[in-house]
């Protein structure tokens, strides 16, 4: 257990000069707070206050006196700082003047969504795949999209510098104390994807939100630019985030997903909270796929599924149950595969978790599942299947239409995350874009 002594320990003897308190706003973005090492040992014991009245879904300027609250198991250094820079990271909870989790905190909103599983008693726990595409910079410092220098298909091996770029990824990461399954190329030019180990569901978020600022980080000191657009050409495939969850008993620590007797190795616990997934999976889009872009990822592979349907092998469902061997029923899971590396982990965490639950307290029956694609079972045998939204606009519809999901969110955050949504969305559709000018200004 790491205590507020060890960590001034820390900055002491490795000469750290500067402390970066990270928090989100509620679409994701990471904020920072800098303060000089010395004033450390003050924000451990009383917060560092600031103004929130200018952060996306805050606070009206009336209420904007924010405090925030390092989580001091989150301390680390960030590897790509030194000498006079050397820098440590906190990340942080954000609380009100009078010491209460501010209800706009998406951090603080998973932690109340893990509390209720634990009244339930279970933990969850997660493990992502991020993928990214990694584009080298022209000399004006732009990024060239879909450039050759990076030619590696799928779990190709790169040449340099990409290869040792992704060395450095993994190292840095183990320094920041996340761990990595693995890396590797991915099917579009210079796309590429990092698996996160199997952690509690607040750790996962955490891992989420450093690597994204991590590897955008060291891409740009070698003159890369490192993107988790969801869909970043038409051209090329979209980028996603693979999600596996399983829940496990407080008191045993087991996986109370698996059961080896039944069907699939599900127990009647995991088929609940299946089931309660894909009765909101409409709903949850809204945060697993938050931006318009995202739009233009779904639906383009059987990477990115929107049937809503599970299967044990067919990739073209929402969710899969992958294979276990045998005397490894521990690691049943469910993939969920529409989420994208856009989504901010916390609030994405918290809706996965409380539509499963939802689930689970009602005993929610699982449909039978899909084992074909629908491409391939004809028109006469095919089984009326929902599908996840075609828009960002019909998502948010669907959010504004589920009790469950919105209470995952809280009042005060689902009102504000869907009026800044439902703004992006407008912003979109008045664009005139490059394909409506070359199609129509010739014609008309």
């Amino acid at each position: 257990m790491v205590t507020k002594f060890d960590i001034l320990q820390t900055v002491e003897e490795q000469d750290i000069k500067f402390v970066a308190l990270w928090f989100t706003d509620i679409t994701g973005i990471v904020k920072s707070v800098m303060i000089p090492a010395k004033e450390l040992e003050n924000v451990l014991e009383n917060g560092s206050h600031f103004d929130g009245s200018a952060i996306e879904g805050f606070a009206r300027v009336a209420e904007s006196d924010m405090v925030l609250v390092p989580d001091i198991s989150t301390f680390i250094t960030l590897p790509w700082t030194h000498a006079d820079e050397k820098t440590a990271r906190l990340i942080c909870s954000i609380h009100t003047q009078s010491g209460d989790p501010f209800i706009g905190d998406p951090r603080s909103l998973l932690v109340k969504a893990l509390n209720q599983a634990k009244n339930m008693g279970y933990t969850f726990k997660t493990g992502m795949e991020l993928e990214f595409f990694l584009f080298p910079l022209d000399q004006n410092g732009r990024p060239v999209i879909g450039s050759h220098q990076d030619i590696a298909g799928y779990f190709d091996i790169p040449d340099d510098p990409i290869r040792s770029l992704r060395r450095q990824f993994l190292s840095s990461l183990t320094e920041m104390q996340i761990n990595v399954d693995s890396t590797h190329s991915e099917t579009g030019i210079g796309q590429h994807e990092i698996d996160f180990q199997y952690n509690d569901a607040l750790r996962s978020a955490d891992s989420i939100l450093t690597a994204r600022v991590a590897l955008k980080t060291m891409a740009a000191k070698q003159r890369y630019y490192c993107t988790f657009m969801p869909r970043p050409h038409a051209d090329l495939p979209g980028s996603g985030m693979h999600t596996h969850q399983s829940l496990h008993s407080i008191e045993t620590g087991v996986n109370v997903f698996a059961d080896k007797e039944a069907e699939y190795g599900l127990s009647d616990i995991a088929q609940y909270f299946l089931a309660g997934q894909l009765e909101h999976a409409r709903a949850m889009a809204a945060v697993l796929a938050p931006l318009v872009n995202s739009y233009k990822r779904l639906g383009t592979s059987l990477e990115a599924p929107v049937n809503v349907t599970w299967a044990h092998v067919n990739r073209s469902a929402l969710i899969r149950v992958p294979s276990t061997a045998p005397g490894k029923e521990f690691h049943t899971r469910l993939e969920l595969r529409c989420p994208d590396p856009t989504a901010n982990p916390y609030l994405a965490m918290a809706v996965m978790l409380m539509g499963g639950l939802d689930g689970i307290r009602h005993q929610m029956p699982l449909p039978d599942p899909l084992e074909e694609t629908l491409l391939q079972r004809g028109r006469g045998r095919m089984r009326q299947v929902a599908v996840l939204p075609q828009s960002l606009d019909e998502a948010l519809d669907a959010l504004s239409n589920d009790d469950v999901i919105l209470g995952a969110l809280g009042p005060y955050v689902s009102d504000r995350y869907i009026a800044a949504k439902r703004q992006e969305f407008a912003e979109y559709n008045r664009q005139v874009t490059e394909w409506e000018v070359n199609r129509y200004l010739n014609r008309f």
